[in-house]
């Protein structure tokens, strides 16, 4: 008989931690091999955890809702049992090395009362978890970084900052440290001097009275990650959006000439979102500037194009798969991938490498009717397009004989671009191309 670790499993390149969402098993169940143990999920996808081994439970050392940094270990399994589950009999092992490697691996998880503020370089980590609770209960960076971490590398768990809230309240109020704030704008200031009853509220660290007929709905763990990062690359990026306008009619007329034709051989709906993935990837190559990401100083242009496509989910909340080397993609191939990863996300099946590696992003705003839009970049990437609507509109065509009046199929499409390293020239220049690939588009084009 012998215990096994399973550790918290890698989940992707820019994944380092993962949050418990629920145990399927409890201390004393038997577990087969593959078996699912517990539901995880990161900021970007949810994924269960299988065993590695047969045997029972014999430890969980972390709760539901727990953050528990990748590789470190959340249950001990014990091999080694008869077919009624009850314990084999022990090797001929004495058992003081039994109970010292027990010792052993549950030190980590009992720190001692010596705490550590900060990690070796002098920065601190603080989970999404953590500072999900420090932005609902007020509590300011400053004071954060004064709670004392019990967690690895002296990292402010759920316990701890649970605790700072309990003893806040018993703290008086002449007895709190003012701190320092940034001097406000003018706007700020006059907000600040007539408070909201719900900013008061919080300020006083008492429950929040709304006023009128209102209904409170608690965001989901997507909605505060996706709040997280769309705040997060506004204070990262310098945000430009320019604008241009497509004549896609030769797109439209050549999908609906093929369309059946491609189903019935491919067993796949061809839609636009591939054709647009196409057009994206080879002005790419044009301008590979859009494909990057920057590290301080430092510019990363990324050589492998990944193209992330945003799509919606059943909630109403969107979620990134990533369509991996689609420069290395013909127009099925491509049809093929946009239509697996978006039945993926909406059936959640997505696994956490689906997600991850994204270089570029399209978003089909015009799928709810917009006609354009403001899109906001995914980091860590510069770049992020947005088509629209596809309207009928009459335009003036010039022809050999003169100008003309026609009706054409018309779309908008906007470029967000980080100003930091993309300036409009180069900005404007790269969404021109990418409608010049989609005015351009052969009719007569086979596939």
């Amino acid at each position: 008989m012998s215990l096994v670790d399973l550790t918290m499993p890698k989940l992707g390149e820019s994944i380092i931690e993962a949050t418990i969402l629920k145990w399927h098993k409890k201390v004393g169940d038997k577990v087969a091999q593959d078996e699912t143990i517990l539901d995880i999920a990161t900021d970007k996808v949810d994924s269960e955890v299988p065993s590695t081994t047969d045997g029972v439970i014999e430890e969980i050392l972390f709760a539901e809702n727990e953050v528990v940094p990748i590789g470190t270990v959340i249950v001990k399994i014990r091999t080694g049992v008869t077919e009624n589950g009850s314990p084999a009999p022990a090797p001929a092992t004495p058992k003081v090395e039994y109970e010292e490697a027990k010792i052993v691996e549950e030190i980590p998880y009992q720190p001692s009362e010596t705490f550590t503020n900060s990690s070796s370089n002098g920065v601190r980590f603080y989970s999404p978890l953590v500072l999900n609770i420090a932005q609902s209960e007020g509590i300011s960076m400053t004071d954060l970084e004064k709670i004392p971490g019990t967690g690895q590398d002296g990292r402010v768990s759920k316990k701890d900052i649970l605790a700072f809230v309990a003893n806040r309240s018993n703290v008086s109020p002449n007895k709190t440290e003012a701190h320092p704030a940034p001097q406000p704008s003018q706007q700020a200031v006059v907000m600040a001097s007539t408070p909201t009853p719900a900013v008061a509220a919080a300020s006083n660290n008492t429950p929040t009275v709304y006023s009128g007929n209102v209904e409170i709905i608690e965001m989901d763990r997507m909605r505060k990650l996706i709040s997280k990062h769309m705040t997060d690359s506004i204070a990262t990026s310098a945000h430009v959006t320019s604008f241009a306008e497509c004549d896609v009619t030769n797109l439209v007329l050549w999908r609906e000439k093929i369309k059946k034709e491609f189903e019935k051989r491919e067993g796949e709906k061809i839609t636009f979102t591939p054709l647009f993935v196409e057009a994206v990837v080879k002005s790419l190559k044009k301008y590979p500037m859009l494909s990057s990401s920057v590290d301080g100083d430092k510019i990363i242009v990324k050589k492998d194009l990944n193209i992330g496509m945003a799509t919606a989910l059943p909630s109403g909340n969107l979620i990134v798969p990533v369509i991996k080397n689609a420069d290395q993609l013909n127009l099925t191939g491509l049809c093929k991938q946009v239509n697996g990863l978006a039945n993926a996300a909406r059936n959640g099946k997505l696994k956490p490498d689906d997600t991850t590696g994204g270089t570029f992003t399209l978003t089909n705003v015009g799928t709810f009717g917009s006609i354009m839009g403001t899109p906001i970049i995914n980091q860590p990437q510069v770049a992020i397009m947005a088509v629209g609507a596809i309207k009928k509109r009459p335009m003036v065509l010039e022809t050999p004989q003169g100008d003309v009046i026609a009706i054409r199929h018309m779309m908008y499409v906007s470029l967000s671009y980080d100003h930091r390293i993309i300036d409009g020239a180069l900005g404007s220049t790269f969404l021109n191309a990418v409608c010049k690939e989609l005015e351009n588009f052969e009719v007569n084009r086979n596939i």
